[in-house]
């Protein structure tokens, strides 16, 4: 059975109400081991919806793309969106609040950077943000449905890919280019080996995925 593709059903109910700005919000990096979590968030054009459908009809949620195609989609998605930003919660933020708690504030890091205030949020299930007073909509598989939410997780994932890729240059021996920071056993030898760095997160670590 095919793979339903991320559409506009969601953004389209909440154009046709009169609201012009909705936020998609995902995150990449929550389960990882070393390194931020990573909330991306992208406001969709609306003026032209058939074409903006076709334009990012390659999104999908993150993890179905290969790393050059979530590399060309996140060009794509940058020269379309009317705003799209990346917010990140560090380890150590990960590890005084909480992975929910850090994730939030990921997010609502990422909705600070918009010059666009958004009249909605979508976002994926278990991205709930509470303490931020716009009307929202959390969706479960949110990356495989919505095409805004879609586009966050290529934005938080190729962003957050190319910090960890960065992050392995100050911290070398772990392999952070390669696994980004997830439990893998060469991750897990690397510990071993050399113990936790700074960017490790403490709470993390050594609990079985």
């Amino acid at each position: 059975m095919a793979r339903v593709k991320p559409n506009l059903k969601f953004e389209t109910e909440l154009w046709d109400s009169g609201l012009q700005f909705i936020a998609g919000l995902d995150e990449a990096g929550r389960g990882a081991l070393a390194g931020p979590v990573a909330v991306g968030a992208a406001i969709l054009p609306h003026d032209d919806k058939p074409l903006l459908a076709r334009t990012l009809s390659r999104a999908r949620d993150s993890k179905q793309l290969s790393p050059l195609q979530r590399t060309a989609l996140a060009a794509l998605i940058k020269e379309t969106a009317l705003a799209w930003s990346v917010g990140f919660a560090d380890a150590d933020e990960i590890d005084a609040q909480g992975i929910v708690r850090a994730t939030r504030l990921a997010a609502i890091r990422a909705l600070h950077q918009f010059s666009i205030s958004p009249q909605y949020l979508l976002t994926d299930f278990r991205l709930e943000l509470p303490q931020i007073n716009i009307p929202q909509t959390s969706i479960v598989k949110g990356d495989a449905q919505c095409l805004s939410i879609a586009c966050a997780s290529i934005l938080a994932k190729t962003e957050r890919d190319a910090l960890m890729r960065e992050l392995d240059e100050r911290h070398p021996g772990y392999g952070l280019a390669q696994h980004k920071g997830y439990g893998t056993q060469a991750h897990r030898s690397a510990l071993k080996r050399l113990g936790l760095s700074s960017i490790h997160r403490r709470s993390f670590s050594f609990k079985k995925n």
